[in-house]
């Protein structure tokens, strides 16, 4: 096990460094730049913003730049803002919390919610409520994010005010787990939808698979009732496949609290990201790529883990 954790850690370094050569090329391409929201500043001359350019290195090929970030992360360094000059790992792990809050709540409510669904639908096959849920899932991965979000802010929001419409907390309640609660009821509930649909149906699948196995049948042979035959024999066996989705899930997660974060002003990193993208500040948008692949090559080698030490026939060689 320690020799496969190793191989794997060490076969994520290429990847590393493509998605890091890939995202700072992108970057550079991209038109535009950081210097640009100074042209539109009549009181800074051309001058100026040229010495800009050199402080922040921008002057220098493009390879140069980025042998020199590269070399810095390796370090520990991440570098800092261009505006503010703050330290890019600092401005992230102030994200954080929030980011980590919302994608937790929401990922709780989508597997709890997601697996139960999917495994009535299994055992009532083809019935109404197998047949709603199915319904349901397919409109729920028909439709955008954005879409869902902009839905929840007009009817619980705006109509019927509910809830409030966004940010984490209302001005003078900060640090009150209330009111953090009523502001994470709706971004947490968007950003599950998807996923929710999507473990659903996974669920459904891999225990109807599970039904038609060899040992069920002599499970029922032996005189076991339903019951026991679903909770002792076929879920166990159902749900170990799900666990390697949490890795897969990772990704969607990200994008999707990106978006819902940008939809409700939460104060996470997915905000940050966007607020980065609109002002051209490379160094976190670099900061942000590199911690996101770090997460989501992190969650895979863990579920791949899991995987092998709750079920003895995967052999990790």
């Amino acid at each position: 096990m320690l020799s496969y954790i190793t191989r794997r850690l060490l076969q994520s370094v290429p990847l590393l460094v493509g998605v890091s050569i890939i995202g700072f090329g992108l970057m550079h391409l991209a038109p535009g730049g950081p210097l640009a929201v100074y042209t539109l500043n009549p009181t800074i001359t051309n001058q100026d913003i040229e010495r800009i350019r050199l402080v922040l290195g921008l002057d220098q090929p493009v390879h140069i730049q980025y042998l020199k970030w590269a070399a810095g992360m390796f370090t520990g360094n991440w570098g800092n803002t261009f505006f503010g000059g703050r330290p890019v790992l600092d401005v992230i792990l102030e994200r954080m919390p929030a980011t980590f809050l919302l994608m937790g709540s929401a990922l709780s409510l989508a597997i709890l919610i997601g697996v139960t669904i999917g495994i009535l639908g299994a055992v009532r096959r083809y019935s109404v409520f197998d047949t709603l849920a199915t319904t349901g899932a397919m409109v729920a991965l028909s439709f955008p994010t954005f879409w869902f979000g902009l839905m929840a802010i007009y009817f619980f929001a705006v109509r019927l005010g509910w809830l409030p419409s966004g940010g984490m907390f209302e001005l003078g309640e900060e640090g009150n787990p209330l009111d953090l609660l009523r502001h994470l009821v709706l971004p947490a509930i968007v950003l599950a939808l998807v996923i929710t649909a999507i473990w659903s149906r996974y669920a459904r699948s891999s225990l109807l698979e599970v039904l038609h196995q060899d040992y069920m049948r002599t499970a029922k042979a032996k005189g076991l009732r339903p019951r026991e035959r679903l909770l002792r024999h076929a879920m166990p066996n159902a749900l170990k496949p799900l666990i390697a989705l949490l890795g897969i899930e990772l990704p969607a997660l990200f994008s999707g609290a990106l978006v819902t974060e940008t939809i409700f002003g939460w104060p996470g990193m997915g905000r940050l990201f966007v607020d980065a993208l609109n002002m051209k500040e490379y160094p976190i948008l670099m900061g942000m790529i590199m911690f996101t692949a770090l997460f989501v090559i992190a969650g895979n080698l863990i579920a791949d883990v899991i995987i092998a030490l709750l079920d003895p026939r995967v052999r990790l060689s």
